[in-house]
């Protein structure tokens, strides 16, 4: 929790390494990640608890104050720890780490929180939803307001489905991995412990264990790769082409849909660039890649020639709104003053995807945010260039993904991160 407000951590980074250090394994280290990582998806839930109960706003609070009585609230209302329980526990960490004085403030709250349940809770400190639909599935799914517009904008205004989508994002996601073709079977994954994926043919699902431990992980002929993630890379290579064989991932970096590009490239006599802006992403796709040439490159400046390519994947750089199960503390560090930034080089990647392909072939423009600024909208600047594809129809065993011509994945629809695809070929 410090790390990640001191040091701008990424919780599913550091979690594995601190499990590691700290020789905890089994039902301790998942009581572990689920005390991080749900008191960090819960924070906005919480601070609004906490402000009830207190005679100071929760940004007034000593940090490492405020961090452990979040831990102690989350162990409360979300967990079947016993209430003395945690309410001990907490009040030993903060003597520890903060001080004896601070361990009563930390006290006398905890003892208030302890008092109702989560929905008591939210029918106090949460808006009317008749008055402020937004604002009250802002405090009862612990999401800041402009992340919950987005997503009942992308939804078509529905509340009851953005709420949907919402506790979604609160749920602990499945592992996926992928089972690169042609160098890692499914079943190999199966026999391991995986069990088979929904919708993606080289899916599976890791019910328990470190993912890392599986031999095929380690040798990268599978890896860790959210099912939507395999299925708009699939969807690409399914487009027919009068002839095929050149393949592009323009911005590639940290390498999960190239590996799976890379090794579907060279099964059907293809050969796969990967570029990345930024070295050390690109020293990541070089490390989870066999065949595929791997190089530093800026995509809006691009070193190869126009029309070079026969398919070109766009993974663009977003708000990443679509991964936020995956990843507990980005909601609260996106910023929606970034979005007309981002927008911008979307834009501007994009044309570039379009000029490296050639007349013909085809791109798939994907992002990991159902943010319609960053999807429906960046895609429909270039409409009058390019023929749309039916995404919809390269991705016949999915349901449910929209009204097309796009395809738009939802947590609480698939189970998968909230990817968004659009294929397009070039006139």
């Amino acid at each position: 929790m410090r790390a990640v407000d001191e040091r701008d951590a990424y919780a599913n980074l550091l979690m594995p390494s601190l499990l590691r250090q700290r020789r905890l394994g089994g039902r301790d280290a998942a009581l572990a990640t689920e005390l991080a990582y749900g008191t960090l998806r819960g924070l906005g839930t919480y601070d609004e608890i906490i402000a009830a109960c207190s005679d100071r706003a929760p940004e007034h609070v000593d940090p490492p104050l405020l961090d452990a009585i979040r831990l102690g609230v989350h162990q409360l209302l979300k967990t079947r720890i016993p209430p003395h329980a945690a309410v001990s526990a907490t009040i030993d960490l903060v003597r520890l780490r903060v001080g004896t004085g601070p361990s009563r403030y930390a006290n006398a709250v905890l003892r208030k929180v302890a008092g109702r349940t989560l929905e008591e809770w939210l029918a106090i400190v949460a808006p009317p939803r008749e008055e402020d639909p937004v604002g009250h599935l802002s405090v009862v799914h612990s999401h800041p307001r402009w992340i919950v517009g987005a997503l009942r904008d992308a939804l078509g205004g529905d509340v009851d489905d953005t709420a949907l989508a919402l506790a979604a994002d609160n749920d602990r996601p499945r592992v996926a991995l992928v089972a690169r073709p042609g160098r890692c079977s499914v079943e190999e994954l199966v026999e391991a412990g995986g069990e088979r994926a929904r919708y993606s043919p080289y899916g599976v699902y890791l019910t328990e264990g470190d993912p890392g431990s599986l031999r095929a992980i380690g040798e990268a002929r599978a890896a860790v790769q959210d099912e939507a993630s395999q299925l708009v890379a699939l969807a690409l290579t399914r487009v027919p082409l009068d002839r095929d064989g050149r393949w592009l991932d323009m911005c590639a970096g940290p390498g999960g849909k190239a590996g799976l590009l890379d090794a579907l490239a060279v099964q059907g006599g293809g050969h796969l660039l990967a570029a990345d802006a930024q070295y050390h992403r690109a020293r990541l796709v070089w490390s989870t890649t066999k065949d595929a040439e791997v190089v530093t490159a800026d995509g809006t400046r691009p070193p190869w020639r126009p029309g070079a390519f026969d398919r070109v994947m766009l993974d663009a750089p977003c708000t990443g709104l679509g991964a936020l199960r995956r990843r507990p503390e980005a909601r609260w560090r996106r910023d929606p003053r970034s979005v007309p930034e981002l927008t911008s080089l979307q834009r501007r990647l994009l044309d570039s995807a379009l000029e490296s392909v050639r007349p013909g072939g085809v791109v798939a423009y994907v992002t990991c945010s159902p943010h319609l600024a960053e999807t429906r909208a960046v895609v429909d600047g270039v409409a009058d260039r390019v023929d749309m594809l039916d995404a919809r129809e390269f991705l016949p065993e999915v349901p449910d993904l929209g009204d097309g011509p796009y395809a738009q994945f939802w947590p609480h629809r698939h189970g998968t991160d909230a990817m968004f695809v659009a294929l397009m070929r070039r006139r």
